[in-house]
C-alpha cells in the first residue's frame, strides 16, 4: 500500500453536493477526520447556484477544517470541489472564496479528474489483479462516475453520469418515506441517463462514497442485483428516521440513500457484475498524490 514507508501527514477537503469532509492521514493512519452536511447540491438543483447563506457557511467550514488539518500536523493541505463547481453557475465564486478561507490549493474537480482519484483510492484499497480490468463506481450527491480500468495502467475508460443522490432526492423523492411508484418513476430517471452508456466488460466491481457504506449496513458489503431490489423495497416504504435508528447512520444520510440506491442498481446492471463496497476512494486518492508530490519536493 502507498503510505506504509513514510510518515508524511497531508490533509483534503472534499466540499460534495451533500458533505464537507476533512481527512488527514499519516501513511495508512487517519490522523484527523470530520465530516458535516451542507446539502449545497440542493441549493443548485434548486436555483442554479449556490446561496449568499450557504456561500458563507462553506467558506466558515473550510476556514476551521483547514486551521484543524494544520493544528494535526500537515504539510500538505489541498481543497477539492466536487460536482457544485461544475453545475452550480457561481462555482468559480466558491472557487475564490474556499482558497481565500483555507489558505490551501483549492480546485474544482473535472468529472474525470473524479472518477480517477476515486479509481486510484479505491484500487488501492481492493488490491484487484493488476492485469484484470475493474470497475469503480462513485455515486455522490450531484453526480456519478464509473470508471473502468487496471491496476497496472490506470483508468481506461470512464463515464460521468449527471445525476446524484442529492439531486434525485430533491427531483423525485422528497417525501418520507418515497413510496414505491416515486421509486419507480427515480429508476426510469436513472436509466434515461444510463441510455447510452456502455461500459467494457470487467472482472470486478467497486462501489465507494456514502450511498454505498450506508447500503453496506443493509444488506452487506456486496451490492449485486439482488442485494439493491432487497434495500429499495425497503427503504421505499421505511422513513428516513426509521432507516437512522435501524441501521445507525446519520438522518442526513438516510434522507438521501433511497436515491443513492436507484442509481448504484442502475449502474450495477449496466456493468453485469456485483459491486464490493470499499472504504477507500477519492480522498484517499487525493492523498496518495499530495504524499507522493511532498515526498519528491
Amino acid at each position: 500500500m502507498w503510505g506504509r514507508q513514510h510518515g508524511t501527514v497531508v490533509g483534503v477537503v472534499d466540499v460534495g453536493s451533500n458533505t464537507v469532509r476533512l481527512l488527514v492521514t499519516r501513511g495508512e493512519r487517519t490522523i484527523l477526520t470530520e465530516r458535516e452536511m451542507l446539502h449545497l447540491g440542493a441549493d443548485v438543483e434548486r436555483r442554479g447556484e449556490i446561496s449568499p447563506e450557504k456561500l458563507a457557511l462553506v467558506a466558515e467550514l473550510v476556514g476551521r477544517y483547514a486551521a484543524d488539518a494544520r493544528a494535526a500536523g500537515a504539510v500538505a493541505l489541498e481543497v477539492l470541489i466536487a460536482s457544485p463547481g461544475r453545475q452550480a453557475r457561481n462555482g468559480e465564486v466558491l472557487r475564490e472564496l474556499l482558497s481565500a478561507a483555507s489558505g490551501a490549493p483549492t480546485r474544482i474537480l473535472s468529472a474525470a479528474e473524479e472518477g480517477r482519484l476515486a479509481f486510484a483510492g479505491a484500487l488501492a484499497a481492493g488490491a484487484p489483479p493488476a492485469r484484470r480490468p475493474v470497475a469503480v463506481v462513485d455515486v455522490g450527491g450531484g453526480s456519478a462516475q464509473v470508471v473502468v480500468g487496471t491496476r497496472r495502467d490506470g483508468p481506461l475508460w470512464s463515464r460521468s453520469i449527471d445525476i446524484g443522490a442529492q439531486r434525485l432526492t430533491s427531483r423525485l423523492l422528497s417525501a418520507d418515506p418515497p413510496g414505491r411508484a416515486a421509486v419507480w418513476r427515480a429508476r426510469l430517471e436513472v436509466e434515461r441517463y444510463l441510455t447510452h452508456v456502455a461500459p467494457p466488460p470487467v472482472h470486478a466491481g467497486f462501489a465507494v462514497g456514502g450511498s454505498a457504506r450506508g447500503l453496506k449496513r443493509i444488506v452487506g458489503g456486496r451490492l449485486g442485483e439482488e442485494e439493491l431490489e432487497d434495500a429499495l423495497a425497503v427503504l421505499a416504504v421505511t422513513s428516513a428516521a426509521e432507516v437512522s435508528k435501524q441501521y445507525g447512520m446519520k438522518l442526513e444520510r438516510a434522507q438521501t440513500l433511497t436515491a443513492g440506491c436507484a442509481i448504484l442498481a442502475g449502474l450495477q446492471r449496466t456493468l453485469g457484475t456485483p459491486l464490493k463496497v470499499v472504504r477507500a476512494g477519492l480522498r484517499e486518492g487525493v492523498l496518495a498524490e499530495l504524499t507522493a508530490e511532498t515526498l519528491a519536493a
